[in-house]
């Protein structure tokens, strides 16, 4: 079981993202008021907190949003989760998985630039919203492993459902 580290939002697309005290997450849209909402697959961005901290080593003055990541998480390792695993975030918020890692803009953002790499190609996450309602920094994040695409339910059992 991990913890939301910080939440992050932004106005328009292209631009770090500012930190929040808190987010809403609105069912099949993402962050309200954020830019990266919408109806698509990479409704949210999540990104561990952990591997913030390798980079601050070359780059101290960082902050979170500077890689437009939404979700900061700590305690819980985003790069094993695979497509189809849902986060369940105080109970209430469910994440469900549909990209890992992404292209930098402009062939490398600033940190690439800067410390000759990036992490949001490896180890950025992104999900989409299954049920809203309010996150925060300091709520619970539980991994529940979802059904792999292709693999379906297994013979005799039903398909694993959202709660």
């Amino acid at each position: 079981m991990g913890t939301v580290e910080a939440v992050c939002i932004s106005a328009k697309k292209g631009i770090i993202k500012k930190p929040a005290s808190e987010v809403e997450l609105k069912e099949n849209w993402g962050i309200a008021d954020d830019a990266h909402a919408g109806d698509w697959h990479r409704q949210v961005s999540l990104l561990a907190g952990e591997s913030i901290d390798g980079v601050k080593a070359k780059l101290p003055q960082i902050g979170h949003g500077v890689f437009a990541e939404n979700i900061v998480t700590r305690g819980v390792d985003l790069v094993a989760l695979k497509i189809g695993d849902r986060l369940l975030i105080n109970n209430e918020v469910l994440l469900e998985i549909t990209q890992i890692g992404k292209e930098c803009h402009n062939s490398g953002c600033a940190i690439k630039k800067a410390t000759g790499d990036c992490i949001m190609p490896r180890e950025g996450i992104f999900s989409r919203v299954l049920k809203g309602g309010t996150v925060k920094a300091g709520q619970s994040i539980e991994v529940q492993p979802g059904v792999q695409p292709g693999a379906g339910a297994p013979q005799g059992s039903p398909a694993k459902t959202a709660p």
